[in-house]
């Protein structure tokens, strides 16, 4: 019994030392040069930086979402949409106030659908509004929230902390405001998810 144990504590060790051997700072995610602060420091945070037009946002959202649904109470996942260029700023409006609406688990999906499967163009406030009314989102209340202060708060915070991680593409995710992973660095979308997990059990292991 001892020899077996000894055997899996050896197996154990190895396995998580391949694990560090395969993800290394400045080769499969960046570490970022000043920590950003997360917004419970109690958990691990997992920020994903995207935008609705962006075609391989699409395409990862279905993989990020099965992945966001089996993380544990002791991981934060928040997501950050990208404003860069003017046509950005009204879907990105559209996700804090679906958000600040609490239904955004009715719009996420189906905003990325209507852009890249249908595709769909939304050209006016009235457009989007409309969209998300045939969703079931009250359009009057939804007009309401895009103009709000709470909504401009949101796209304030947003910049600042997409300019603190040093955004340059998306999708991107970052986690505990200290590492940043593009798909380019960690070898695809799921190779994202892999090494964001790495970083989650280091930053859960030295807090």
């Amino acid at each position: 019994m001892f020899k077996k144990l000894g055997l899996g504590l050896v197996l154990l060790f190895s396995s998580m030392m391949a694990v560090a051997a395969e993800y290394k700072a400045g080769t499969h995610y960046e570490v970022l040069p000043v920590a950003v602060p997360t917004t419970d420091k109690n958990k691990v945070e997992v920020v994903e930086a995207f935008g609705y037009l962006c075609p391989h946002c699409a395409s990862f959202e279905p993989l990020l979402h099965s992945w966001t649904v089996k993380q544990p109470k002791d991981v934060n996942f928040v997501r950050v949409p990208v404003v860069f260029s003017r046509s950005w700023e009204p879907l990105a409006r559209a996700y804090y106030s679906a958000d600040l609406l609490k239904v955004i688990d009715t719009t996420h999906q189906p905003t990325f659908d209507a852009l890249h499967k249908e595709r769909r163009r939304f050209r006016s406030l009235d457009d989007l509004a409309d969209f998300y009314a045939d969703l079931g989102v009250d359009k009057a209340k939804f007009m309401k929230m895009n103009n709000s202060f709470a909504v401009n708060m949101r796209m304030n915070q947003g910049a600042s902390k997409l300019t603190a991680y040093g955004i340059q593409s998306v999708p991107t995710l970052v986690v505990n405001g200290k590492y940043r992973i593009t798909a380019e660095t960690a070898g695809g979308h799921a190779g994202m998810l892999r090494v964001a997990e790495y970083l989650i059990e280091k930053e859960r292991s030295a807090q």
